[in-house]
């Protein structure tokens, strides 16, 4: 099992890998939280990278900046990788659990044999609230992520509009993260659901089949 580092969130130092959701009231409460979290990976030599919406790539450069975060430097150098949604969880106009799974493990093992080797990854999921093809996929997505990071060195915070997202979407973010912020504050999850066990729900009550390799996974692990 790989050493696995220490990271600051809200304040708290927690043991990864972590799987988090941190819902927000603002974007300045949003950065607030997330800033130092990101200026520590810089400052431990991890990779991190960014995904947003690429409107939004300007002014959060600037946030960076103004955290006295080297972007330029950094990105330079790629150990900031900064993506846009929909060059990844909305690729080709739509959204693809499997497509983005393999793209976020493959980002895993990049960072586990290149110079970092520690990934710290951020993801604001405001791209779902489109209701683009696919978008359906989203909680299978979370929960699958939880399979396969705890083998790796990493933290993934997905960040929620806590405005903009259903109750019922709500509940099944909760269900697929481990650790949850809420007002600034980080909780191990007791809302959170193994992901097999959850999978194995998501099956029963879908409209549609799961994808192949979604339904293989949970009838090997079962």
């Amino acid at each position: 099992m790989t050493k696995q580092h220490s990271v600051t969130l809200c304040g708290e130092t927690l043991t990864g890998p972590l799987h988090v959701c941190a819902f927000f009231d603002s974007r300045e409460e949003q950065y607030e939280t997330l800033l130092p979290w990101i200026k520590e990976g810089i400052k431990n030599n991890e990779e991190v990278i960014n995904i947003l919406d690429g409107g939004l790539h300007h002014d959060h450069c600037c946030r960076l900046s103004d955290a006295d975060i080297p972007v330029q430097e950094v990105v330079k150098r790629r150990q900031l990788k900064l993506l846009a949604a929909d060059d990844t969880y909305l690729l080709g106009g739509s959204f693809a659990a499997e497509r983005m799974v393999s793209i976020l493990e493959q980002a895993l093992i990049d960072a586990q044999n290149g110079p970092y080797s520690i990934f710290r990854g951020y993801g604001d999921m405001e791209w779902a609230l489109k209701n683009l093809p696919g978008t359906d996929e989203l909680i299978e997505y979370e929960a699958r992520i939880n399979t396969f990071a705890p083998k790796y060195d990493c933290s993934i915070v997905c960040a929620y509009d806590i405005n903009r997202f259903s109750g019922s979407a709500v509940a099944d973010i909760l269900a697929t993260h481990p650790y949850v912020i809420m007002h600034g504050r980080i909780h191990k999850n007791s809302h959170f659901i193994e992901p097999i066990e959850l999978l194995q729900k998501l099956i029963k009550r879908a409209k549609r089949p799961l994808t192949n390799l979604t339904e293989k996974l949970v009838h090997k692990l079962n």
